[in-house]
């Protein structure tokens, strides 16, 4: 989610100055934030009968009981590419943040950033698109949000973040200072397909000319990584 995204509520420029502090706490459990995907939140949402509702797809059953297995990076990377020339409609919205909007998370985070579950449906979509596929795998440790800033902060609080670009990972960039730069100015977030050994790294993107693209970076762009818990290559 961009720095203008913020500006019209989604996610105000005023929680920046507490993106620390609150990008480690859940409300939906009331503590520190855990390591569940959407599906796992929001299947707990549903039997702690909380009644945020709404008519639209929530993350998959599927998704909700395989979410404490384990899954490998590789079968994000490919559910990612199947996305590749997904868009924006004529109203600006897509299906992550459609989705996203269907979610209880959508309730969290609004209240925490400002704004209302409207918003998010014509918002800034990179991050509901790496959500999206943290909720359709069910892979552990991916979080979940729609605002960059929160996302990378709650990656390095729970000691999941670097600076090695793995494939899988959740790549956070800073279009102004790059990797001189800290979490609080991160604009823009991927995820890696593979590192190129260059220099740059190859990467699916939501929100990228308004569709999820692949894309070579430079890695001077990048301020971290954030890591999932992945299945282990044999």
């Amino acid at each position: 989610m961009s720095p203008e995204d913020r500006a019209v509520g989604v996610a105000v420029a005023g929680v920046m100055a507490g993106a620390v502090g609150l990008a480690i706490f859940n409300p939906l459990t009331g503590g520190t934030a855990s390591a569940e995907t959407p599906a796992q939140a929001a299947a707990q949402h549903r039997e702690s009968a909380v009644s945020e509702r709404s008519g639209t797809e929530h993350a998959p059953r599927k998704a909700a009981r395989s979410a404490s297995r384990t899954v490998a990076a590789s079968t994000v990377i490919k559910l990612a590419k199947s996305q590749l020339g997904e868009g924006e409609s004529r109203n600006g919205s897509t299906k992550y943040a459609d989705w996203y909007a269907s979610t209880p998370h959508a309730a969290v985070t609004a209240r925490r950033d400002g704004g209302s579950v409207g918003d998010y449906r014509g918002a800034e979509w990179c991050d509901m698109f790496v959500s999206w596929l943290s909720a359709q795998t069910g892979v552990k440790n991916m979080g979940w949000d729609a605002y960059t800033v929160q996302h990378a902060s709650w990656f390095e609080k729970t000691h999941r973040w670097g600076d090695i670009a793995r494939p899988g990972a959740v790549v956070f960039f800073d279009w102004q200072n790059g990797s001189r730069g800290g979490i609080d100015g991160i604009d823009h977030v991927g995820l890696v397909v593979k590192d190129n050994g260059n220099g740059t790294i190859t990467t699916i993107e939501g929100n990228t000319d308004n569709a999820v693209k692949e894309k070579i970076r430079d890695k001077s762009e990048v301020v971290g990584y954030g890591y999932p818990d992945y299945a282990k290559s044999r």
